[in-house]
């Protein structure tokens, strides 16, 4: 950025956070450590939802056969928050379960919850039957919402069942007059529980507070500040979000769901299977400005998607999140995808830290493509070693971070959270990384670290290498164990149809561009794609390792 656009943005931040501006930050305590927080906030999610019905008569939510308005939301969510608290005695810290694909009915579900001052637990829907048993055991709801796909799944269940196809809609219009009820609520009580990824173990259910939650909001509406005034006459008169992430996952739920509530801005939910060209037909038919895709979905767009055929000069902001991307493929993306060529941003964040606390922008990745960006407003962000000190730029180490957004704790988790935390309250997050510059560069997950006779080796760089030959689709390097070096890499590759993928050739490809002792010592070549999670992260422990 040149000295006086930097100049600029410094004044304009100075301007929203500093004394009297709009987003105005303060140091407070956060559960007993000091953390830079957003000065002026309401104090709850059940606040918010109450203050949403001002933006009237404006669409919130859309799908191919639903216009939901922000007043028939707020009255549809009164209803359902009386029935939950009358009928079944729903109240303040109560867990209400749901488990289904997005929905209106599982984002009111969700805000009726909130409303009673209840924690919503998001179950992920694409969990096999002993999975949603594991999470109804560890989080104890009160009562379970789940639509008609999964219930057929479902085994017995000792708490109420209800349909969120049916019973949401009859519960929210049987009491179209209903108040909001009154509930003191804390800003540090906690709102919502979301499931890790699971990509190692049993998912851990991760508390947000309504702190967390609101302070997200606090950092999305920041951040139209900025583009507003960037943009000046520019700026769109309307935003509209795409959702295609799972609601049971921050990038939907925390970063859209809840933020445009409180912007009165429309989303658009994308249901069923995804299909690029039907994607592609949403934009231009919504006029969508604003999309978050997983790089599975963008690859999609390039392999499938026809771009001749549809107006999508409506979208102005596409992020890539929940999965690592690497530079070739943002390059990719940049040549075939029209709305990528000057929009496309990174971020990094976790189930965790409720949204991105890294995140970055068009410039820095032209300047350094490997980068997930710089920490974001409020985060505080150290790399620390094995001792918990911090090291200098350029020093890999655990990824480590303070923030308003971050957690409370995993639920019902005391030697997870012990792991998690430190007494400062500085989330462990088990990443490694290294700052440099002020920019944060990811290289591996710690708990995938493969370690050949004393030499780590990062499974993402030789991941991302092999992603650069040409045929292949997806690859994982996991670490076998070996009776002489501890553990060496092996790699499973899945490839184009047809495509000429050989174990010599792959071989020859990373030894030319890796240490020797990065190059996988076993291969499986298929066409069969790798298992994923719902957040489109591949799950390792799902996969075979290679023998030969």
């Amino acid at each position: 950025m040149p000295v006086d656009a930097q100049a600029a943005y410094a004044q304009l931040i100075g301007r929203l956070t500093g004394p009297g501006g709009p987003h105005e930050l303060a140091r407070e305590d956060v559960l007993g450590a000091p953390m830079t927080v957003f000065k002026n906030r309401i104090g709850s999610l059940a606040q918010m939802l109450v203050d949403s019905e001002r933006h009237g008569d404006a669409e919130y939510m859309v799908t191919e056969s639903q216009r939901i308005t922000f007043a028939q939301h707020a009255r549809d969510v009164r209803s359902i928050a009386k029935v939950f608290a009358d009928e079944y005695g729903i109240g303040k810290g109560d867990r209400v379960a749901i488990l289904g694909a997005n929905s209106p009915e599982w984002v009111e579900a969700f805000w009726a919850t909130q409303l009673l001052g209840a924690i919503a637990v998001g179950f992920n829907a694409w969990w096999a039957p002993m999975e949603v048993t594991n999470g109804m055991e560890l989080s104890e709801p009160k009562l379970l919402l789940v639509d008609t796909k999964r219930a057929s799944l479902l085994g017995e269940v000792d708490v109420p069942l209800l349909s969120l196809e049916e019973d949401v809609p009859r519960l929210a219009a049987a009491h179209p007059e209903a108040a909001a009820p009154s509930v003191e609520i804390d800003e540090d009580d906690p709102a919502i529980i979301l499931f890790t990824s699971g990509t190692s173990g049993k998912p851990k259910g991760a508390v947000h507070s309504n702190r967390n939650a609101i302070a997200v909001t606090g950092f999305h509406v920041f951040n139209d500040s900025i583009l507003e005034a960037f943009a000046g006459d520019d700026a769109d008169a309307d935003h509209v979000y795409l959702v295609t992430s799972p609601m049971f996952h921050i990038a939907s739920l925390h970063n859209i769901v809840v933020p445009r509530l409180a912007t009165g801005t429309k989303m658009v939910i994308y249901q069923g299977k995804f299909d690029a060209n039907k994607v592609l037909s949403l934009i231009e038919k919504e006029k969508i400005t604003n999309w978050g895709a997983v790089p599975t979905m963008a690859k999609r767009l390039i392999s499938d998607g026809d771009f001749g055929k549809y107006d999508t000069s409506s979208l102005k902001a596409f992020a890539l999140a929940s999965a690592p991307s690497s530079p070739s493929f943002q390059q990719q993306l940049r040549e075939h995808v029209p709305f990528a060529q000057n929009s496309l941003v990174n971020s990094y964040g976790l189930t965790e830290s409720c949204g991105g606390i890294a995140v970055a922008t068009p410039p820095d990745l032209a300047a350094q493509p490997t980068t997930v960006g710089r920490p974001t407003l409020t985060v505080e962000m150290e790399i620390r070693d094995a001792f918990n000190e911090k090291v200098e730029d350029g020093v890999e180490g655990e990824v480590c971070a303070r923030a308003q957004y971050i957690m409370i704790g995993y639920w019902n988790n005391d030697e997870a959270n012990s792991a998690a935390f430190d007494e400062d309250r500085w989330l462990h997050t088990g990443d490694i990384g290294m700052m440099k510059d002020g920019l944060l560069f990811l290289t591996s997950r710690r708990s995938d670290l493969i370690v050949r006779g004393g030499e780590n080796i990062y499974p993402t760089e030789v991941e991302q290498c092999l992603d650069d030959y040409p045929g292949v689709r997806e690859c994982v390097v996991l670490g076998a164990p070996d009776d002489d070096f501890g553990q060496v890499p092996v790699a499973i590759v899945v490839t184009e149809p047809g495509a000429d993928v050989t174990r010599e050739g792959l071989g020859g490809w990373v030894s030319e561009r890796l240490a020797y002792f990065k190059r996988p010592v076993r291969w499986r070549i298929t066409e069969n794609p790798l298992p994923r999670n719902a957040t489109g992260k591949i799950v390792r422990r799902e996969i075979a390792i290679p023998t030969v």
